[in-house]
């Protein structure tokens, strides 16, 4: 394979691996005319002295760091959803083919693109992925220790204020069937309990930090029903919205628009669509119902809608169109900059 750049080339497609690349160089006929294979070190070097062109990768890990490297050395690199690319593979799958599709979808006028972002992105959603991993753990060892409790006839109330109170009353009463090894164990579960919860809280507070020194943050929060932690989720996910053409474009990109299965010129609308982020997607959703039960209707703009909604549909469907709204005005304040939310008016002002 040579392993030199061609000057014709006009567009590449990078089928991205641990520690080896396949790269498809096409001219501008949409022909193929170089397939190469690479060494993570070497990769960057091939790029260093290729002509500009536009780079294609599937969405994976590792696809944000090379596609800000080769932005950084002049290139177009870009970044493709895997479902976007699979239409584009022919005949059996093997890297080089992967390779060729996506050298030949990034070229597609109506293709769609993932965001390319920033290491302060990067960096703000690990930090929700650690944290929803940790409430995971927590929930998990709760579970766990309630289950225990039950086969010997102790059983406790639901949530974690609930579970603390009760398990405490539970390890002291001596006159229960629970056997010296279960407090033992259920003692050292509780330790464990407690370094998670402590991690827990410790990203909360970055969380939090992070929320009052990012001016974007600070005014996405002013919107009902979204908080520190949603407002945060969303910046790291979605960065300023210039990607989405409209308010719309970010209901649908959360999922929060109605899946659609239509023929023959009769339209079939199904429930939500459920795509992109699902950890985005349930704060909203979370914010949205807290905001639907908490929400003083008499003086805020939305209570109307609210109350008209609530009495012609389900609640649980009016918290999702209450989340589709909500993300509507997301789309308006990250994409307008200077803008907060106006309860007394509903509308975004600078």
């Amino acid at each position: 394979m040579r392993t030199k750049p061609i000057p014709e080339t006009v567009a590449f497609g990078i089928d991205i691996g641990k520690k080896v690349f396949h790269v498809v160089a096409l001219n501008a006929a949409g022909a193929i005319i170089q397939r190469a294979k690479f060494s993570r070190d070497t990769l960057i070097g091939f790029f260093e002295i290729a002509p500009s062109a536009v780079v294609g990768m599937e969405a994976c890990p590792g696809s944000q760091w090379l596609a800000r490297r080769l932005a950084a050395m002049g290139h177009d690199a870009r970044i493709i959803p895997a479902r976007f690319v699979k239409p584009y593979v022919k005949s059996n799958k093997t890297d080089t083919v992967d390779a060729a599709a996506i050298a030949e979808a990034v070229t597609r006028p109506t293709m769609r693109f993932v965001e390319v972002r920033t290491p302060e992105q990067v960096d703000l959603q690990a930090l929700h992925r650690i944290r929803d991993q940790l409430v995971g753990q927590r929930t998990a060892l709760m579970n766990q220790a309630r289950a225990f409790c039950l086969e010997y006839g102790l059983a406790m109330r639901v949530g974690a204020g609930g579970f603390h109170a009760d398990i405490q009353k539970h390890l002291v009463n001596k006159e229960n069937d629970l056997t010296s090894s279960m407090r033992v164990l259920l003692g050292e579960l509780l330790d464990d309990l407690g370094y998670i919860e402590g991690r827990i809280k410790v990203v909360n507070g970055k969380v939090e930090a992070y929320a009052r020194e990012n001016d974007t943050v600070s005014r996405l929060v002013t919107i009902p029903g979204i908080g520190a932690l949603g407002a945060t989720a969303l910046v790291a996910a979605a960065g300023d919205g210039q990607q989405f053409r409209k308010a719309r474009d970010l209901a649908a990109w959360l999922g929060l628009v109605p899946a659609e299965h239509s023929t023959g010129g009769k339209q079939t609308l199904l429930g939500i669509s459920k795509r992109g982020n699902r950890y985005v997607r349930r704060l909203i959703i979370h914010g949205a119902r807290s905001c639907l039960l908490h929400l003083n209707r008499a003086n805020h703009a939305l209570g109307g809608w609210l109350s008209a909604l609530e009495a012609r549909t389900h609640r649980n469907k009016a918290v999702v169109a209450l989340a589709n709204k909500l993300t509507r005005i997301v789309w308006a304040i990250l994409t307008r900059p200077g803008t907060v939310y106006l309860q007394s008016k509903g509308t975004a002002t600078s």
